[in-house]
């Protein structure tokens, strides 16, 4: 095990590991992401030096951090960027009174950077265009059974059941009736595919500005503007690469900043003009907020392939 204690400087604000790291979490079962009942959490990553497990936990101003497996001297040089020391929240000047009122209320909420592409890039490809619960599932199911057990104390030490993703070449060998029986259609499954060939390369988009590390992550066939956002948004932790493309996303930005539950994407692009720099952090307080409009749609329907 290594060790780490970081103190955020001067002006960073209240650490909220819950609202930095949350959007890390792919539904209340992930594999690779567990809150602890003592306020901690823990996160599996599969580094550049290998497998490893990072437990952090708030204490006072500080975090205290505990990582284990090849990835921990990694994984604890990347910690304050994790917690959000590369964000500037001072940026973001708001122009409504909800954004004003949501921001003031959460002020320990920074743009987390994982520094990682493909580890937000598959639960990405894997939410296209399904329900999050079925996304979700199949998330769970393939990590479990593909991925090595998370290294670290194991439960009979308090630590979680936990596991990191696979690897790049694992990935490219899981046979088509897994993709199957995750329920994971061919679409998805060959998108996937594609992109663990060319890992090497999309990885390196971590050292690009977000416009060209999306550029490069839609140059792989099946990931469009709004895969590539949901990843640069976490592994850059890009604080103006807002979502389009999303079923819901419009009508809530639409409704909170305008009264438009009827908004599409280019009305939400105009609605978010006056934070360009800052569209996704005011998109996430709207989110946050909780001011969405009354359903009058009904969900979208579930579709379990792996029964067909």
């Amino acid at each position: 095990m290594r060790q780490r204690s970081w103190t955020p400087p001067e002006g960073h604000g209240p650490l909220d590991l819950g609202l930095v790291l949350g959007p890390l979490r792919r539904g209340p079962a992930d594999p690779c992401f567990r809150a602890g009942r003592d306020g901690s959490v823990w996160r599996t990553c599969l580094t550049p030096l290998g497998p490893g497990t990072l437990r952090v936990r708030a204490s006072g101003p500080a975090a205290e951090a505990q990582a284990w497996g090849p990835g921990a001297a990694w994984l604890l040089d990347e910690l304050p960027a994790l917690l959000g020391a590369e964000d500037d929240p001072a940026a973001f000047v708001p122009r409504h009174r909800l954004l004003a009122h949501c921001a003031h209320r959460r002020p320990g909420l920074r743009l987390t950077r994982t520094g990682r592409v493909l580890e937000s890039l598959i639960p990405s490809v894997l939410e296209q265009k399904v329900t999050t619960d079925e996304a979700y599932r199949a998330w769970r199911l393939l990590v479990r059974r593909y991925g090595v057990p998370a290294p670290g104390p194991g439960p009979e030490a308090g630590m979680p059941d936990l596991y990191v993703m696979p690897e790049p070449r694992t990935w490219a060998l899981i046979p088509s009736w897994e993709w199957h029986r995750a329920g994971v259609d061919d679409k998805r499954a060959a998108t996937i595919l594609r992109a663990v060939r060319v890992a090497r390369r999309l990885e390196e988009a971590v050292t690009m500005p977000p416009p060209q590390a999306r550029a490069r992550l839609e140059l792989v066939p099946g990931i469009g503007p709004w895969t590539s956002a949901e990843v640069i948004q976490r592994s850059h932790g890009a604080p103006d690469e807002v979502t389009v493309g999303d079923l819901h996303l419009p009508h809530i930005v639409g409704y909170a900043l305008a009264g438009d539950r009827d908004a599409d994407d280019a009305a939400m692009l105009r609605l978010l003009e006056p934070y360009a720099g800052q569209r996704h952090r005011a998109a996430r307080l709207i989110l946050l907020s909780g001011h969405a409009p009354p359903r009058r749609r009904p969900k979208m329907r579930r579709t379990d392939i792996s029964k067909w």
